[in-house]
């Protein structure tokens, strides 16, 4: 009997990891385009914006979440490498760049209301040319607090995985305590992305219907428009991508059970993101449209080859 609910859990397993690849390979496909794009830019000498760094830094830090959790369900679930060092180095890994994900949507909702505002008091025009000319110390700074959040949950989680590494049952249920425990300490990034996101929403709004109400009619909104649907679509991803992993540890700090399949899913939600940062972003609806107009040519042009070909024999 335990052999045949180990044979269904490990065939549960083996038909997760398909969805996984999937995932993997589109977020793939998908972020490293918009890196690709900005780097040659800068390689070239063209002018790259701060929402250009940013959004390359995302890119980054999104790839990198979705490798560690294919790692992850590739390594621990599929072939039952579980021991506490593999499970603490890829849960850190993840952790990290789910962290610098949190920390950079917030950094792009900022700079895009300091773009976009229009204040005039000192003050804001100081943080505008602090926040926009010094991008990449932002992002740096960012990436250093992902990190710094990650230390004494990663020392919790060594030391738990020791004491109790002759107990699988045991060491696993602690190692979801321990990850319940970073979820709510590392929650701390992901709220601020979601208050972020809802204060540029709101201030946006209020602009929009100042500029609406004032006498000017040659203003035009689009550009306002365009921002506030990216900011709530932003939240809506920010809000299901943070409760969906609250769901996932608190069922498995409750039951042990790990919902792999709902992980999985809620790892398509960055590759949603970013394609819509590609539909929102001029520069890379444009390169995509290039890229996907020489794929259909290709595919057109090889298809008259083999119907030239058939013609001759």
């Amino acid at each position: 009997m335990a052999d045949t609910t180990q044979s269904d859990t490990d065939v549960l397993y083996l038909g997760l990891l398909a969805p996984a690849l999937i995932a993997l390979i589109a977020g793939l496909v998908i972020h490293s385009f918009i890196i690709g794009v900005n780097v040659t830019d800068w390689w070239k000498g063209r002018p790259v914006t701060p929402v250009d760094l940013i959004v390359t830094s995302l890119g980054i830090s999104r790839m990198g979440t979705q490798c560690a959790n294919t790692l992850y369900t590739f390594l621990i679930r599929l072939l039952k490498l579980d021991s506490p060092i593999t499970v603490v180095i890829i849960g850190t890994v993840y952790a990290f760049f789910a962290y610098a994900n949190a920390w950079l949507i917030s950094l792009l909702s900022i700079v895009l209301y300091m773009k976009i505002a229009n204040f005039h008091t000192k003050l804001f025009l100081y943080l505008r040319g602090v926040i926009i000319h010094r991008t990449v110390c932002c992002i740096v700074a960012a990436v250093l607090l992902s990190a710094i959040s990650l230390i004494e949950i990663m020392m919790r989680a060594i030391t738990d995985g020791t004491k109790d590494g002759g107990n699988n049952i045991t060491r696993h249920c602690n190692s979801s305590r321990t990850l319940y425990k970073f979820i709510f300490g590392g929650s701390l990034p992901q709220i601020f992305s979601f208050i972020s996101s809802v204060l540029l929403f709101i201030l946006l709004y209020h602009h929009t219907a100042k500029m609406k109400m004032s006498s000017n009619l040659s203003i035009n909104l689009e550009t306002y428009y365009s921002a506030m649907k990216f900011v709530s679509f932003t939240c809506i991803y920010s809000i299901i991508y943070l409760f969906g992993h609250f769901a996932c540890l608190f069922y498995y700090s409750l039951y042990c059970v790990s919902l792999s399949w709902f992980r999985i899913v809620l790892e398509f939600l960055p590759a949603l993101h970013s394609s819509y940062l590609i539909y929102r972003t001029a520069k890379l609806r444009s390169q995509m449209s290039k890229v996907l107009q020489n794929l259909i040519d290709f595919l057109h042009q090889r298809k008259d080859t083999e119907t030239r070909e058939n013609i001759q024999m």
